[in-house]
């Protein structure tokens, strides 16, 4: 009989610096509410039609960058986990930043 195992999943990594963790908030935040300050942006410099459009875009580009930091920064059998924008964000400074 052959039995399956779970690899176990390695836990989101928690800062214990002021300064990792003031980082990985500002990249949250950036990730999450950058594409409605981008579109109300535009729509102030331009139209509601330009805004539309460039909220389109925004979610096309800033959704590259998520799944960019995704897969550069979360081992690989766990890519087929849900993971959030804070999630993702102390991924990312975990392996570039923070714990060198």
């Amino acid at each position: 009989m052959e039995e399956k195992y779970i690899d176990m999943i390695e836990p989101t990594p928690i800062f214990n610096s002021k300064r990792c963790n003031i980082i990985a908030k500002i990249l949250e935040y950036s990730l999450t509410y950058s594409i409605y300050f981008i579109t109300i942006f535009s729509f102030y410099l331009y139209d509601f039609f330009i805004a539309f459009l460039t909220l389109g875009l925004s979610f096309i580009v800033i959704g590259i960058i998520k799944s960019k930091l995704k897969i550069l920064s979360i081992p690989i059998k766990q890519l087929e986990y849900l993971y959030s924008d804070e999630e993702i964000a102390r991924w990312y400074l975990s392996k570039n930043l923070c714990f060198r």
